[in-house]
């Protein structure tokens, strides 16, 4: 399937969670990311992740950044986007979102180093 099939078809997924998180981007910032490479789509049947690589100076990291569906369908994105972080050289993961992602993937060796706050004005 094509690339814009699937951002379509995973729209729902991919607004709630730009809902839930502050509203930064727009769905067609998304698309955009993904066309141009600087975004990565990772789906199946019932969920989706948006990803990008930052580059840090001292390191290169794997970010989620946003991710909706079926938690444990979103879970089965893991290690196959993971794989391809490493193979990229990545060294390491980082993840925004919900408080509730800590207890979804500390069993696969996940942990919190810092806290995001926000305050709208």
């Amino acid at each position: 399937m094509k690339v814009m099939e699937e951002l379509v078809r995973c729209k729902d997924w991919i607004q709630k969670a730009l809902d839930k998180g502050g509203n930064t981007h727009e769905f067609k910032d998304i698309v955009d990311g993904v066309l141009s490479g600087h975004m990565q789509l990772w789906c199946n049947e019932k969920a989706c992740a948006i990803t990008e690589i930052v580059v840090y100076p001292n390191k290169k990291v794997f970010h989620v950044f946003l991710a909706g569906g079926k938690m444990e369908k979103v879970l089965e994105l893991h290690d196959n986007s993971l794989e391809w972080a490493k193979a990229q050289g990545c060294e390491g993961m980082t993840l925004s979102g919900r408080k509730g992602w800590q207890r979804a993937l500390e069993s696969r060796g996940w942990s919190t180093h810092q806290t995001v706050m926000a305050k709208e004005f």
